[in-house]
This record gives C-alpha cells, sequence and structure tokens, in this order.
C-alpha cells in the first residue's frame, strides 16, 4: 500500500529522507498549536485548526491530559498546556545548571538594587523567563518565570542578539519572521550596533509604562550570548539608588553568571572567535 504524502510540518529538516510517524507528528501538532494560543481551545476547535477528525484529536488530547502535558478549564469545555514541557525544559543539563548558577546571584542582585531581576533566553520567535526574583520592596514590577515574549519586544531578546554570532543572530530573527509573519524592523541592525558599542541593553518597556528595562548579556567560554540577564527598572519616590548603580549591578551579577558558564574574566583576552569581532559594527572599548 502507498502511504500517504507527508504534510508540511514547521520545522522539518528540509532535504533529508522522511520517515512518516503519524501519532508522533500529531501530538507534536497538538502542543505547538496549544503553545501559540494560551487562551486554551476546545476539542472542534483544535480539529478544526489542525483539519483532523474530532474523535482522532480526542484521543489525543484525553493522551496529553493524562501524561500532564494538557489540562481542563473548570467548566471542562477548554483544554490549555502546562508548565510540564517548560520544567521539562528546565531540566535539560545547561538550562539548569545555568539557573542553578544564577538564583544566588540573582538573590543578590534584588536584594542589592532593591528591585526585582529575571533571567531570559531565545525560544523561537520568543524570549522564555527561566528565573525571577522580586524585590525585597513593597512595591516593584517583576515577570512570571514561564512567560514567553515577543523577541522584538523584550530588551533580554535585543542583547542575546547584539552579543551572538552573526549567522546566529539572523537565524534569530528569521525564525522570529517565520513565527510572525511580519517584517524585519527596519531599524534593527542598528539598534543591535549600538547595544554591542554600549554592552548593554537600556530602553523603556516596550508593554509597561513607567518601567525601564536594562538588560546585561550572559555569555559562555566563546563569548556568545546564552541569556540576558534584566531589571525592570522601576523609580520610586525618595529612592536613591538610580540607573547607574542598576547598570553597575546588571554589570558585576552578568559577569559572574557568565564565568561560572564558562566565560572569561572581564579583561582576559577573547576567544579568536568572540562574537564581537564577527560583526563589523561592533567597536570595542577602551
Amino acid at each position: 500500500m502507498r502511504s500517504a504524502a507527508p504534510r508540511t510540518v514547521a520545522g522539518k529538516p528540509q532535504g533529508k529522507r522522511y520517515y512518516p510517524t503519524p501519532a508522533l507528528e500529531k501530538g507534536l501538532d497538538i502542543l505547538e498549536l496549544f503553545a501559540s494560543t494560551p487562551e486554551g481551545m476546545t476539542v472542534s476547535e483544535v480539529a478544526r485548526r489542525l483539519n483532523r477528525t474530532m474523535s482522532e484529536i480526542f484521543r489525543m488530547l484525553l493522551c496529553l491530559e493524562q501524561r500532564g502535558y494538557l489540562a481542563q478549564s473548570a467548566n471542562k469545555d477548554r483544554y490549555h498546556l502546562t508548565l510540564r514541557l517548560f520544567r521539562l525544559g528546565q531540566e535539560h543539563p545547561p538550562t539548569k545548571r545555568m539557573v542553578t548558577e544564577a538564583m544566588p546571584v540573582m538573590h543578590w542582585l534584588a536584594h542589592e538594587l532593591r528591585q526585582s531581576c529575571h533571567l531570559g533566553v531565545l525560544d523561537g520567535g520568543h524570549v522564555v523567563i527561566l528565573a525571577q526574583v522580586d524585590s525585597p520592596e513593597s512595591t516593584g514590577f517583576y515577570v512570571k518565570v514561564g512567560s514567553k515574549v515577543d523577541l522584538m519586544h523584550a530588551a533580554t531578546g535585543h542583547v542575546i542578539l547584539a552579543h551572538q554570532t552573526k549567522d546566529s543572530c539572523e537565524r534569530a530573527i528569521q525564525e522570529w519572521v517565520r513565527e510572525t509573519q511580519k517584517k524585519k524592523p527596519a531599524d534593527l541592525d542598528e539598534h543591535l550596533d549600538k547595544i554591542r558599542a554600549r554592552g548593554y541593553e537600556r530602553r523603556a518597556s516596550y508593554e509597561v509604562t513607567g518601567v525601564m528595562n536594562i538588560s546585561f548579556p550572559v555569555l559562555n567560554s566563546q563569548g556568545d550570548a546564552i541569556a540576558g540577564l534584566t531589571v525592570p527598572y522601576v523609580k520610586r519616590i525618595e529612592d536613591t539608588i538610580g540607573v547607574p548603580e542598576i547598570v553597575e549591578g546588571l554589570r558585576k551579577a552578568s559577569l559572574q553568571i557568565s564565568e561560572a558558564m564558562g566565560a572569561l574574566p572581564e579583561g582576559a583576552d577573547q576567544p579568536v572567535e568572540s562574537t564581537r569581532k564577527k560583526h563589523p559594527a561592533s567597536k570595542s572599548k577602551k
């Protein structure tokens, strides 16, 4: 019997031999669909979006619910994604190690600056928050662990892009273009050049009035950004800690986490393949 032609699946390697696995692909299609639909969906909505029958979708949803990847709403009419996938990602050794190394430093930073801070990484066209520490003050602003932010609306994302290799940066941008169906911002290259020259990102929040996002890169042994450490700075009345103190505290904290992840200490010679040398527009500061 001749097998049906494979459907086009996002992210499937092109030009490689394809071995159909319908059940697995169906489950992955469902998880990817729910990941982009935070409000959840009914069985019929999932079936319609994936062009599947109600019966086959119902069986898959039931299996995913039993395994803990999906949960039903209180009135049982909609399913939504749980944090199980996020927790699995955190158990991935490099990610788990980075969070383990970062948390003590982040607690110090939050106490020192009296502001919250968070650690984010790239995930396709988004930034995912891996870790977060609240401000010790009664007022402040914070981002929830596990939340996803549009790459082009995140200071964390911009500082990571600016400190990655040119190829890695372009791949991340193309992934964002593919996911959002939007054009690359016309001023993005110029903006990333400014971040490289400055060494960090500093700009008003894209989403909240009165919040200044200040973000430093966390680097690996090659000098490439693997994460971004960010303080969503909120100015309080009679606050004695301002932007210069925030920048200096973040610089120290990001360097400490970077060194724990294998980056060379500040002042040491960078590898020949350093990220900054791969971007012609970036200039080292003296």
